[in-house]
């Protein structure tokens, strides 16, 4: 029965509390190594539930079977807990009983001994089973449980938005194309059909209604890039509220931000003692200060300013060619986030000229009202605006940006039926993943990744 089978995590929470000790329970595990010492055997397991593993001691006099177990098997284990608080591990199981489930054969992947996350990403459906990889995989997962019960909580609606679509919201034209005949290729929709490049346009509509919503869902860029920061196919969560500026829009990234990685530190507590002492030694004083310390707010004529100043200072920035209007590089960007703040900050007021079509016109005529949340060691985590609730405005940027109005026709229309000031940010979920857990590079937090000429699943 299901019912019957225990979890490791389960029985470490369970003898923590000094309870379950001299129990017998049942486990599905996988083997992570074998030792004998004379006549005991040392079977190390592990379940997938936690970044810990347990110890099960057997008899080889009585099982001399067992000591043929190896790394990689699947196998049911039925044995009694011990108590051994004097242990590295405060509980061992005394195995009664210990069945092959699966056996492996000599093709298998993993050794035990220290693998590269580059050879990893030529095994991607093994990688699950090292320990950097089950603790990824497990923050990923607590995260957007995370996501979502801090939309749920705060009265947000989850919409889920189309895959499939006619518009490239960005309007950068890096979208990939959908066609069922290559030779006829508008022929099943009658239009050009892409994969989304983000489900912002088509959650706005929901927004005039329920005020508050969110999709969180599958995203896909053709850009032709190798970089560690860019993927094919990504997720995005995207809120977006009604009757907000772009003020409380800040505030509520702050909050979002700061609750939900709190949830995930103290549901993922000891993938975080992993990662501190195998991918980032920073981790955990990183996180902390990014969930008490408030965030800084500056404006991008600001920090023009911060980093001309660096500048004349001596500091060496790659690209020299610092001024009003540039979009600034991941370098100027970690700049005033590390070495000016040394705190997340909020750089807002763009120029519209480097800034998407949909976003809020400010007065001078010059500048939107879109933030970008900088954070140290990642650069930009996520990005926002107020949205343009002007006919008038957003029609003359999408001629003057050479768009086809006639596309974003029912997009216009939302602004004169109902319409009202509306406010939303992106968070690139894997791009979270990575600030959470100091891995650095994107293929490292996705299960499949899917970047540019690879493709292998």
């Amino acid at each position: 029965m299901y019912e019957d089978r225990i979890t490791i995590k389960k029985i470490y929470q369970e003898v923590a509390k000094k309870r379950m000790i001299g129990e017998k329970v049942n486990l599905y595990c996988l083997v992570k190594s074998n030792r004998n010492m004379g006549d005991t055997g040392f079977l190390t397991i592990d379940d997938g539930s936690c970044a810990k593993f347990a110890q099960v001691v057997y008899s080889i006099n009585k099982n001399p079977d067992y000591a043929n177990f190896k790394m990689g098997q699947s196998l049911q284990v039925v044995g009694k807990i011990v108590y051994t608080p004097e242990n590295k591990q405060i509980f061992e199981i005394n195995a009664d009983e210990i069945s092959l489930i699966g056996d492996v054969d000599k093709s298998y992947p993993l050794q035990k001994k220290k693998t590269s996350l580059d050879y990893l990403r030529n095994h991607l459906t093994y990688r699950m089973r090292t320990n950097t990889f089950s603790s990824v995989f497990r923050v990923r997962s607590a995260a957007s449980f995370a996501i979502h019960n801090y939309f749920h909580k705060h009265g947000f609606v989850y919409v889920h938005t189309p895959i499939l679509t006619g518009n490239d919201c960005e309007g950068a034209g890096e979208a990939f194309k959908v066609v069922t005949d290559c030779k006829k290729p508008e022929e099943y929709f009658t239009k050009n059909a892409t994969l989304t490049v983000s489900g912002q346009l088509h959650v706005e509509p929901f927004a005039l209604e329920y005020q508050k919503v969110y999709t969180f869902g599958p995203t896909f860029r053709a850009e032709k890039s190798l970089t560690t920061k860019h993927a094919a196919e990504f997720w995005m969560i995207e809120p977006e509220v009604a009757y907000v500026h772009l003020d409380g829009l800040m505030d509520l990234m702050e909050d979002f931000l700061k609750n939900v990685t709190k949830q995930v530190v103290r549901e993922c507590k000891d993938d975080f003692d992993f990662f501190q002492q195998r991918i980032d030694p920073t981790v955990k004083q990183r996180l902390k200060d990014f969930i008490n310390k408030p965030f800084a707010r500056c404006t991008y004529e600001e920090a023009i300013k911060i980093l001309l100043k660096a500048q004349e200072d001596g500091y060496q920035f790659e690209n020299k060619d610092i001024k009003f209007g540039m979009d600034l590089n991941s370098e100027h960007e970690r700049y005033v986030s590390e070495k000016h703040f040394n705190c997340p900050v909020f750089l807002y007021n763009y120029p519209k000229d480097i800034k998407a079509f949909y976003m809020k016109q400010n007065d001078d005529g010059i500048t939107v009202g879109a933030t970008d949340l900088l954070v140290p060691n990642v650069g930009e985590l996520c990005g926002a605006s107020e949205r343009e609730d002007s006919y008038e405005k957003l029609e003359k940027i999408i001629k003057e940006k050479n768009m086809n109005q006639e596309l974003y026709q029912w997009y216009l229309d939302l602004r004169r039926n109902g319409g009202c000031f509306h406010s939303g940010f992106g968070l690139g979920f894997e791009r979270y993943i990575m600030f959470l857990t100091g891995i650095n590079n994107i293929r490292d937090t996705l299960p499949y990744p899917r970047t540019y000429k690879e493709l292998e699943y």
